[in-house]
């Protein structure tokens, strides 16, 4: 673009931290749905750098949506904490992505009014002009920028509007979150228009006294534009039924920076004196609606072309005593305020409506309470995200995004690490999600300097600000982050301070403030907010004399891959230590990019990139095309709002005692059915009476006698206890399942049959193994799986054993026939000379029935392995599973609380779970029956002493450890069988607390036995 002496290029405000904006609107709250929108297809052009020389061509680009999305040669580019470019703050590399967008409009009929250009969201560094001339300059890739375009637009008639993005920027060093780089125009574009004298900006504090249960509002209103002496403004507001006060007089409170009121005009082409030589020390003004100095008012006029700023005036209204019904996560009432500008004359010139919630947020002690009741955080952390348009999201995009949220009981939401689209916040508010609020500020790669740097003081106090004027009237929201990972300093405080004069009604957040002492940063964090503590850390703070402040994890559970091992074990902690509230799991999607639409979702180094952290964005609860990973059933389960505490012994004599989760409902808003699970299958669902329990206590479910009468069977397994909601929702029917309980029965394995009565002979090939038609490979034993991101903690002999050290070279050392019994000893060897001793002994129960029993060594060389037990490889065909043990989903030995007893079935492929890098999957815990079968009648059946992990694939684990992708996968004709006694937990090792001890399987003794049957293997 050229940067004349007038432009706004060549001021380059993308090497300027102190340049915040030029010419931008303050942020406000009025919402304004009548609007001409602009998005669509746009001309664009994406520049080397933004002085290059525009060309020629023009090619078609969609708004909103990121150019790396849309088939420039500017790709995604995926790094963790590495600045992606060759250069530090606050400097831009001068090999710079730009993208000028242009498209023409036609302006409605709007002489004589006031005229605002809305873009939602640009990355990093938006420039705009009208018709030729510059207007202004935004900086904040995830807020709004508004600017007063009245003086530039042609009313009427056609008009040319030109938005040139930056994609790196001084900024860029602040957004610096764990997230995919794009660049582009990422939520909507459009104008709206409103009176010369409008409604500025409305802020309502809606408070409700929990013990007087009633509520009190507090209304201030801003009106901008007023003419000097214009007396006789009145703003009159009102909830139908509720309240409705006097109309307020409009009073003059002095001058504030805003754009001329329409009439005062421009001249054909702004002189160059435009953009003044006192500009930045002017940036900076506005963000708070501060006023201006005398002689700040006058660079203001010449800058502006007018002779007097707009004045305005300030209005505060009050009710108290008002008969309301709280808003809370689980009953978001919320009332239309509508507020009123009437002119002189007695007309209203403008109205607008906002939903407000009625709810009080503070902090007693250790405790964070809502409407005075202490509340679970059963959180997730969340990003914009799309995998085909990168993170540009459509309002039903973001309605199906929180209906998942809302139905697998998750009930917050922190916005990391920036502000989200305000309709997201509307749905938060409308279905009732606890929002903790994030500035866009991360400084990843620099926390320990740009936190101090005065140079980014504006920039942290502009971000904090604005997304705090602007998300303020959101009950949703009920605590303020001042960013991510940005380390803590004087601009944190600073930014703190705004806060807490502008918004005293909510507590603050920032993990920083905390991170090097969980009993410091008082200034700037309310609550004690870590990230990936392990266990005995947090029982140490809650323990201390000096903890002061609720302890709510920013982030944990880290699920990269096949992981979210020990969510249960958090929980358990939680809910018995005071001063532990729950947390934000990181995080809810995978990252994968599927630009093509071909469903080969891609993750770092994917586009070409150098630089790039791999699969590091892969670490969500869902996948990336939406679809719930099973970590996501685990959290449904431990949130649930009704939890069993009663066993066995109690439901046989009748009874089911249940615990109210909830703080505030009682379990009228559900409907509870029962049904037996048997090791055929479950019974017939019964639906029961609602048990009165009020919220956070026990009460009991009485069972209807052919109910009880079931449970006396020996063949009930267990209990199962169906959750559904009784009414409508804003996001679920009523009959939506929300939680299954069970209450175990019989889950003990059955006797084996009586070897003493053997009858057959076992057939064993040259090397010891049973051989029989059925198997393309023969039982042998298992200590290997596919690793898991997580396992890079497993260690042999002090090594990693990323790259498979527990694969072992088999030798047979003896073997002896006693009659129907076989014993074979064996030496597994693995890398570093280690040696694993195997006895096994295989009984011919009858010719098509084995016994086995297994005793195997694992020597001290092997501090633990990933698991002990059996595997074989069955003839193509066995397509068929059926399993009595937990399902239907994957389950792990801490991942398996969600699990549900009883009888299950799948095919072999349904099995499978697509983790974007291949890895051990598809595990079923607690497993006493297994039944393979072809279709044709052929079956095999393996049954075992103890409850144990199965794992039935078309994939060996060389194959997924080979592949870099799930894609590059392709499956076996065989079906691969493993039936482990011991199989080590998940964890969140990768960045988190490692498999706790009682999940991991350490050297020493393993003794077990199992049966296989294969009466009906032909």
């Amino acid at each position: 673009m050229n940067a004349d002496a007038g432009s706004l290029a060549a001021l380059r405000p993308w090497d300027a931290p102190e340049a915040t904006s030029w010419n931008r609107l303050p942020m406000h709250a009025v919402p304004h749905p009548e609007r001409l929108s602009l998005d669509g297809t746009w001309d664009f052009q994406l520049l080397a750098h933004p002085l290059a020389e525009r060309g020629d061509e023009w090619r078609g680009i969609e708004v909103p949506g990121v150019w790396t999305m849309q088939g420039t040669e500017d790709r995604p580019h995926y790094t963790n904490v590495t600045i992606p470019f060759d250069a530090r703050p606050p400097r831009a590399p001068e090999d710079n992505p730009t993208g000028v967008y242009r498209r023409t409009f036609t302006a409605g009929d709007w002489t004589g009014r006031r005229v605002v250009l809305h873009v939602g969201a640009a990355e990093s560094v938006l420039l705009v002009r009208l018709n030729g001339q510059d207007v202004g300059f935004s900086k904040d890739s995830h807020l709004a920028a508004e600017f007063d375009v009245t003086g530039f637009v042609r009313p009427g008639a056609e008009n040319e509007i030109e938005l040139t993005v930056v994609k790196w920027s001084d900024a860029t060093y602040i957004e610096d979150q764990d997230h995919w780089w794009h660049g582009g125009i990422t939520r909507s574009v459009y104008l709206y228009d409103t009176a010369a004298t409008y409604l500025g900006d409305l802020h309502a504090v809606a408070d409700f006294d929990a013990e007087a249960g009633t509520g009190s509002l507090r209304l201030d209103v801003a009106v901008d534009g007023l003419e000097p002496l214009g007396d006789g403004w009145t703003v009159r507001a009102r909830i139908a039924g509720l309240w409705e006060p006097e109309p307020a007089p409009v009073p003059f409170t002095g001058a504030v920076p805003g754009m001329p009121r329409p009439g005062a005009g421009y001249p054909e082409q702004p002189p160059a004196s435009r953009i003044p030589d006192g500009l930045m020390d002017l940036l900076s003004l506005g963000a708070a609606g501060t006023s201006l100095t005398p002689e700040q008012s006058a660079v203001y006029c010449r800058m502006h072309n007018q002779a007097v700023p707009p004045r305005t005036g300030r209005v505060r209204l009050h009710g108290t005593n008002l008969p309301v019904a709280p808003w809370s996560a689980e009953t978001p009432r919320r009332y239309p305020l509508i507020v009123e500008l009437v002119d002189p004359a007695g007309e209203t010139v403008e109205q607008t409506t906002v939903g407000v919630g009625f709810r009080r947020v503070e902090i007693r002690g250790r405790d964070l309470l809502v409407n005075g009741g202490r509340v679970w955080i059963q959180g997730v952390n969340r990003h914009d995200f799309d995998a085909r348009t990168g993170r540009v999201l459509t309002p039903d995009r973001m309605r199906a995004e929180l209906v998942l949220l809302k139905r697998f009981n998750v009930n917050a939401v922190r916005t990391s690490h920036y502000p989200n689209d305000p309709h997201f916040l509307d749905l938060c508010d409308e279905f009732g999600i606890y929002v903790v609020d994030e500035a866009n500020i991360e400084a990843h790669a620099y926390a320990g300097t740009l936190c101090d740097d005065p140079r980014y003081l504006a920039a942290f106090t502009d971000r904090v600000s604005r997304m705090v004027r602007r998300d303020k009237n959101h009950p949703a929201v009920i605590m303020w982050s001042l960013g991510n990972e940005s380390g803590y300093g004087a601009n944190h405080d600073a930014a703190a301070g705004w806060v807490r004069n502008y918004d005293p009604t909510r507590p603050l957040h920032y993990e920083g403030a905390i991170s090097a002492d969980w009993h410091a940063g008082h200034a700037a964090t309310d609550v004690v907010c870590p990230m990936y503590p392990v266990f005995d850390a947090l029982r140490a703070y809650a323990a201390h004399p000096d903890a002061d402040r609720p302890l709510i994890l920013c982030e944990y559970a880290y699920s990269q891959g096949n992981s979210t091992g020990g969510l249960g074990a958090y929980w358990d902690l939680f809910e018995s230590t005071p001063g532990l509230q729950g947390g934000f799991v990181w995080e809810l999607y995978d990252h994968g990019l599927d630009p093509d639409g071909d469903g080969r979702f891609r993750y770092g180094g994917d586009f070409g990139e150098e630089s790039h952290d791999g699969s590091v964005c892969i670490n969500g609860v869902v996948f990336a095309d939406g679809t719930p990973k099973p970590a996501l059933h685990e959290a449904r389960h431990i949130f649930s709002p009704v939890r069993v505490v009663s066993g066995a012994e109690e439901a046989r004599r009748g009874h089911v005692r249940l615990r109210n989760r909830q703080t505030f409902r009682d379990l009228s808003g559900f409907r509870i059915r029962v049904q037996t699970e048997t090791v055929e299958g479950p019974g017939t669902a019964t639906p029961l009476p609602t048990p009165d329990v009020p919220a956070g206590e026990e009460g009991v479910l009485d069972l209807p006698t052919h109910v009880t009468a079931q449970l006396g069977d020996p063949a009930t397994v267990a209990l199962t206890l169906v959750v559904e909601l009784a009414e409508a929702t804003p996001w679920a029917e009523p009959g939506t399942e929300v939680a299954r309980q069970q209450v175990p029965i019989d889950t003990a394995p059955r006797p084996f049959a009586d070897a003493r009565s053997a009858a057959g002979t076992p057939t064993l090939d040259a090397e010891g193994l049973l051989r029989h038609p059925v198997f393309d490979v023969p039982p042998t034993l298992s200590l290997w799986r596919a690793p898991t991101e997580n396992d890079v903690s497993l260690r042999l002999d002090g090594r990693l054993i990323r790259t498979g050290l527990f694969r072992v070279t088999r030798t047979l050392v003896e073997r002896e026939h006693d009659g129907s019994t076989a014993t074979v000893v064996s030496r597994h060897t693995a890398a570093y000379g280690a040696v694993v001793e195997h006895r096994r002994r295989i009984t011919a129960v009858t010719d098509t029935v084995f016994r086995f029993d297994e005793h195997v060594l694992l020597p001290e060389e092997f501090e633990e392995v990933p698991r002990v037990g059996i595997t074989f490889a069955t003839v193509p065909g066995f397509e068929r599973v059926s399993w009595l043990g937990l399902g239907p989903h994957e389950t792990y030995p801490d991942r398996k609380r969600s699990g549900l007893h009883g009888r299950w079935a799948a095919d072999v492929d349904d099995l499978f779970v697509p983790y974007l890098v291949p890895q051990e999957n598809g595990g079923r815990a607690d497993v006493r029956e297994l039944t393979l079968s072809d279709g044709s009648g052929r079956r095999l059946t393996v049954t075992t002493d103890r409850p144990s992990q199965m794992n039935v694939s078309h994939f060996q684990p060389a194959d997924l450890e080979a592949a870099a992708h799930t894609w590059e996968l392709k499956p076996r004709a065989e079906t691969f069988v493993h039936v482990d006694i011991a199989h080590r937990g998940l964890g969140t090792g990768l960045l988190g607390p490692d498999t706790l001890p009682e999940f991991r399987m350490p050297s020493g003794e393993y003794r077990w036995s199992w049966q296989l049957d294969l009466t009906d293997a032909g």
